[in-house]
Formats: structure tokens, sequence, C-alpha cells
């Protein structure tokens, strides 16, 4: 195998930290002049014929205050626009919250959803640590509409879908949205120092390793308004790709990261023999994430044949939909390192070096930059749920999170700038 796809040398670094760079080049033309995010085609043009996603928006915002962190000045103009796009544009001035997106006419998407929210606040954050203009202000009327419409203060869990007026709530609910609900308000904690949003995170994961565990370590994806899950939801439509049918073995890779976050961050009381500052209880989520993760790969990985993470499985871990999306090995990426950081069991690092050499081989489009979104099982390129490259987020995580410290959210560690193979070789976090 060679250096550039070994966790933690030089080589590594220096690859992973050109193709971020690349990243951010590809996608410098997302903000449209009102600040809202355009679609980005296959060659980074902005497709206009698309709504401007507050979801897409929000990302693109999150990635670009962290490549601002990282150095690149250019970054912060299109961030700082995408900030004045949640504040005006997408945002509903008159019911609060924010738009699920705008169309090309004017006219806005038909709701207002958890997911899209979730991604305000994860914005908002990175935005605050960059330091920019306003940066505050969006992060207080995101917490503020999160907290009043979206979370489920009795049950620990997030609702999922409103209309625009905030009158009428749907009864689905998912864990999607609960995930990257998770993931802001872990971020949140970093970036205020505020141990609230790290609770309601834990009272999250708290169900969902429950449900999991309950389920062969399967995550149930779909709910009723009960929290009753709802196994067969969209069997008629099983490459929804927000809503699919089955387990997504992408989202148990997922979830196992931000457990062992949430893990590391707190439970830090006793020293284990790989140096994490970790209590038992800590140590016992973080092996509840391994099991996830383990899960995952083993139904996931190759499961056809063919190299690649298959997009979703039955509930046997039988593929059914085996399109390799792209952000499925992305994470793929951010959680085997994460978990040899933290326990220092090598097959992580072995499967890191087999994601990275797959993404360069197949994933990353080296001609028109940026990564394909969507490929068959032959690993060939696929547009039928997304067409286009239409944001950076899991691609340019993807390119960052093995070289940080996995107790903390990405934006607050690019701040700290410390890096695992500058401080201890040995690839344990201390």
């Amino acid at each position: 195998m060679k250096a550039k796809y070994r966790l933690d040398t030089e080589e590594n670094y220096r690859f992973l930290e050109l193709e971020a760079k690349k990243l951010l080049d590809f996608g410098k033309k997302f903000p449209s002049p009102g600040g809202s995010s355009y679609w980005l085609g296959d060659d980074g043009t902005p497709w206009t014929q698309y709504p401007r996603e507050t979801w897409i928006t929000a990302r693109m915002v999150h990635v670009y205050s962290i490549g601002s962190m990282l150095g690149y000045e250019e970054c912060m103009e299109p961030a700082v626009q995408g900030v004045e796009g949640l504040l005006n544009e997408l945002r509903d001035s008159q019911n609060g919250g924010w738009y699920t997106g705008i169309r090309e006419d004017g006219s806005v998407e038909a709701d207002k959803q958890c997911y899209a929210h979730a991604f305000v606040m994860l914005a908002a954050s990175s935005a605050l640590l960059a330091g920019f203009e306003k940066a505050d202000e969006l992060l207080e009327k995101a917490e503020e509409i999160f907290i009043r419409k979206f979370w489920d203060d009795g049950c620990g869990l997030t609702y999922d879908t409103w209309d625009i007026p905030f009158q009428n709530l749907s009864a689905y609910r998912g864990l999607n949205a609960n995930m990257h609900t998770v993931e802001a308000f872990l971020a949140l904690s970093d970036a205020t120092g505020d141990s609230v949003w790290r609770e309601r995170a834990g009272r999250i994961i708290t169900h969902v390793l429950k449900w999991a565990e309950a389920n062969g370590w399967r995550i149930p994806e779909h709910y009723t308004d009960q929290w009753k899950p709802e196994l067969m939801y969209n069997e008629d439509k099983p490459d929804d790709p927000f809503k699919p049918f089955g387990a997504t073995p992408g989202h148990g890779i997922e979830w196992a990261r931000l457990i062992a976050q949430h893990a590391l961050a707190s439970y830090s009381e006793n020293k284990n023999a790989n140096g994490c500052m970790i209590s038992q209880e800590g140590a016992k989520r973080i092996g509840q994430a391994e099991l996830l993760y383990q899960r995952a790969i083993q139904d996931g990985w190759n499961a056809d044949g063919k190299e690649g993470i298959v997009y979703t499985t039955d509930w046997t871990g039988a593929p059914v939909i085996h399109d390799r999306m792209h952000w499925t090995i992305a994470e793929a990426l951010n959680t085997s390192a994460s978990l040899y950081h933290i326990t220092g069991k090598e097959t992580y690092a072995e499967d890191y070096s087999r994601f990275l050499k797959y993404t360069d081989d197949m994933v990353i489009d080296h001609k028109n930059g940026s990564w394909y979104h969507q490929l068959d099982s032959n690993n060939q390129i696929l547009s039928s749920v997304w067409p286009g490259k239409p944001d950076l987020y899991h691609a340019f995580q993807a390119m960052l999170m093995s070289r940080y410290q996995p107790d903390i959210s990405i934006a607050l560690a690019v701040k700290r700038r410390k890096r695992y193979y500058a401080q201890n070789q040995s690839g344990t976090l201390n």
C-alpha cells in the first residue's frame, strides 16, 4: 500500500491537504447573489435550475468557515456570503426558521425540516469560530427556533418536519435528522462552551444505541410519532436519498464516529492502556460504537463482490440498493481513522488505507474536480439520485478528520490546529 494511503504518514498528510484545497477551489462559485448556495454541476458550474437549498448552503458555510481557519483567505468571502444567505434569503422572517429551499422562480419549497435546521446550527457554530461578522446573530436565531420547534425535551429526540407557518407537524420521526442534530449539538457545545448541548446529544445517542442493539446493530431509520420503528418504511421507494428502505450502512458508520466523539468528550476520568482519558461508561459507549462500525462494514463493504459500500441493506444484511454514494466512503474514512486513534487497533488503520485507495481510484474526479456523488455496483457514474456534485461537506471533512483529534468537532479542532502525527506518533489519543 502506498504511503499516501497509510494513516498518519507525512505522505498521507500531503495528499489530504492537496485534495482538501482542490475541493475548496472546486466549490468557490457556490454563492448566489443573495448568498444561498447554488447546486453545483459536474465541473463546479452552478446549476441554477435546481432549488437553492438551506441544507446545502449551511454545509458550504461550514466548509468555507473551516477553509478560512486553515488559512485560505479566499474562503472568507463565500463563507460570509453564505451567512448572509442564511440570515436573509433563506430565512422566513414572518414565521421564523428556514425554508427548505428557494426555487429558480423565487418561490419557496413547502416545509420546514429538522435536517436543514441542524445544519444551520452547524454552520453558525463554525462561522462563530472563524470570527465572521453576524455569526453570533445566526447562531442565536438557529438555537432559538430549533429548541422551540424541533427539540422534544420530554423524550430527548427531535421532531422532523413542520409546514411553513409551524402549525402542522408531520407524524414521521426519523434518525437522519437526529444524527445531524447530534453533530450540530456537539459542535455548539465546542464552539460556545455550553455543556447542555452535549448533554442533549447524549440523550439522543442513548435512544439510538438501545434501538441498534435490539436490532443486531443495524439501526432502524424510520419511526411513528410514538417512536415505534417502521422497518418496512419506503419499501416501495428503496433508493430515496433521505428516507431509504432498510438499514443504511453509511449511517451506522457515521453514528459510530459521533458516539465515540461524544463518549470522549463526556466521560473523561481514567486513563486506559492506550492513553485515552475515558471512564468505564465512556469505554462501554466506544465499544458500542465499534459494534456499529463493524456491523456496517461487514454488511456494506464489498457486499456484492465489488469494492465500495452499498447504499442500503435489508434487515438480514443483504444488499438492497447496490449504488455507492460518495458520503458513505467519506464517513468510513472518518470513522476508521477515529477508532484507530482512540483504540490503537491496527485493523482500523488497515480499513482506512483500503478506503482511501478506493476513494482515490474510484470516487475522486481527478479531471473535473470534487467527488462523484453516486456510482453503480461496477463503480460507474450514476446520477439517478445525486446528479452533479451539489456540495463539499462529506468529501471535505474526510480530507480533514483523520488529521485532527476525535474528541472535539472538526471546526474547533482546526482552530486549535492540533495534529496526531505531530503530537504522538503511536497514533493514540493523549
